[in-house]
């Protein structure tokens, strides 16, 4: 084997993959023991809405990966609690000696518009994708921290779930788009705090059919399966891309990539546009007509395919 092959082998690395019982998380457990890891299959077992619990999706899906002559193990801790994360953890540096990625997947979905919208929608949504992506995250940074310490330093991938709603701001979704302008951002933050300890942390935006997906309004006929050819909303098509940002070579950290299909396309973040300037403050007079012309200008549209 070549050094360029083995930078890109996922061979022996221990992976956790948050809500891997189905969908798009089912489809990267798989993967990624197909492509030699170690996999600790993470899945709560909720509904779409994160109410109630199950452990038969997590054990289903690790013992496919078993069948399949892969290695995995089922885990049905709580993402969004910190306990639940710290085991989540623990059990894979206990049951594999060590923890390489980190893939947060898990997520919950709860619509409603701003008027309608309940606290409880509203915390329950943030709970689970962002405080789910954070705990995970942060307990395998201070593994990670401790190991480079120790002297036991290498390559170590986060890799964290957005979306479109999130980056693109889709109306009727403040709870889980909120959350998933948030993932994105968290993960430029730990990209650049956690390079000192060679950990590198990248995001994608998904376009895939889902349990989640299909339950907005409007989406299960664009996203139906072809009856031939290639299926563009196939969720497997996902995963490649998460494995390779996964990877030992992986030159990303920072980024965010929207992926569907075999489209992979790098997301800008924010940025700086239109400017006025003036010595001294302005009045409200003044920024009136200054910035009268930048209200004329068509909005940006993201080009998603």
């Amino acid at each position: 084997m070549t050094v360029g092959e083995s930078m890109a082998s996922l061979d022996g690395r221990v992976v956790i993959v948050t809500g891997a019982g189905r969908g798009i998380g089912r489809e990267h457990a798989l993967f990624f023991a197909q492509e030699g890891a170690h996999v600790i299959v993470n899945d709560h077992g909720g509904a779409n809405d994160g109410s109630g619990g199950d452990t038969t999706p997590a054990e289903e899906v690790a013992a496919e990966v078993r069948a399949r002559g892969g290695q995995a193990i089922a885990n049905t801790d709580d993402v969004s609690s910190w306990s639940g994360a710290e085991q989540m953890v623990a059990t894979a540096i206990e049951v594999f000696g060590d923890l390489d990625v980190v893939v947060n997947n898990a997520g919950i979905l709860r619509d409603r518009t701003l008027a309608n919208m309940t606290e409880e929608e509203w915390d329950s949504v943030i709970a689970v994708h962002l405080k789910g992506h954070f705990a995970p995250t942060r307990h395998a940074a201070a593994y990670w921290r401790d190991e480079h310490k120790a002297g036991r330093a290498k390559r170590r991938n986060l890799v964290h779930t957005s979306s479109t709603s999130g980056l693109f701001s889709n109306p009727g979704q403040a709870n889980y788009g909120a959350a998933k302008s948030g993932i994105a951002t968290m993960s430029q933050i730990a990209a650049k705090e956690l390079q000192r300890y060679n950990v590198v942390s990248n995001c994608i935006a998904p376009g895939a059919r889902t349990r989640l997906t299909l339950a907005t309004p409007g989406l299960e006929d664009i996203m139906a399966a072809p009856d031939a050819g290639f299926d563009n909303w196939d969720p497997a098509n996902v995963s490649p891309l998460v494995a390779y940002l996964s990877t030992q070579g992986c030159p990303f950290t920072g980024e965010t990539f929207y992926v569907k299909g075999g489209v992979v396309k790098r997301v800008k973040s924010w940025e700086m546009a239109d400017r006025i300037e003036k010595s001294g403050a302005w009045t409200v007079e003044e920024l009136a007509d200054t910035m009268a012309p930048m209200a004329q200008r068509p909005p940006v549209v993201a080009d998603m395919d």
